[in-house]
């Protein structure tokens, strides 16, 4: 039943919840790599009819989340070490291209609001990093990184961005849950990049992103190898 004072769901903003709360369910984990499942399932679980449903199994599919499988429905993408490797790199280039891009200007989208918002993501992002508490770091990670970039970018590269940041949660997420103890290890620069970002450094902006990257990828080739290591079925590919 709608809520009173509110209009009906239209079938596209439908879609677009579903897609949102599949998206949710694979970072979290509960819908982990591998597994499968029909429209009519997913159309079940939320209470919808199955149309909204298969557009939106369709939309991530499209982000690189799922896979179709013929006469089988979709299944959760299965990313592998080297994929992982590929996204950094990838992610690497892109930012560092696009603050060496606006070194020396002052981007239109810089507003006195928009760095109040990016300051406010980087201290929430931050104090999930250092408290260890992944479930909230997630969340509050992309939209961080959303926000600094789109202080200095292009709607177009903000989500090819963010794409792969989603992409690397997913992978990484599994690894990460099995530490016991996330505090302190996980990289809680945020303020700091948005202090360099803000007064317009470039290079500073470039060594704090390089830093933060190599931390995640070494952190997670360690965690993937001990979990090899384990006997647990993992393979490092």
């Amino acid at each position: 039943m709608p809520v009173p004072g509110t209009s009906p769901v239209k079938r596209n903003t439908l879609r677009q919840q579903i897609a949102d709360a599949l998206c949710d369910e694979v970072l979290a984990g509960r819908l982990p790599a591998g597994r499968q499942f029909t429209v009519k399932e997913m159309a079940e679980q939320y209470g919808v009819s199955a149309t909204p449903v298969r557009e939106a199994l369709l939309d991530l599919c499209s982000q690189g989340l799922l896979d179709v499988e013929e006469h089988r429905g979709f299944r959760v993408h299965e990313f592998t070490i080297a994929d992982f490797r590929h996204m950094v790199d990838a992610r690497t280039m892109v930012v560092e291209g696009v603050f060496r891009h606006y070194s020396g200007q002052t981007p239109r989208t810089m507003t006195p609001q928009a760095l109040a918002s990016a300051r406010r993501r980087a201290e929430e992002a931050e104090r999930a990093a250092r408290s260890g508490d992944l479930d909230i770091l997630i969340g509050y990670d992309l939209r961080f990184w959303r926000e600094i970039c789109g202080l200095v970018g292009n709607p177009y590269v903000l989500d090819f961005l963010q794409r792969l940041r989603v992409q690397t949660w997913v992978f990484t997420v599994p690894y990460l849950r099995r530490v016991p103890d996330l505090r302190g290890q996980l990289w809680a620069g945020h303020c700091e990049l948005t202090a360099a970002v803000t007064r317009g450094d470039p290079s500073a902006s470039e060594r704090l992103i390089g830093a933060y990257n190599t931390h995640f990828r070494m952190l997670i080739e360690r965690l993937v190898v001990g979990a090899g290591a384990a006997g647990n079925g993992t393979t490092s590919r």
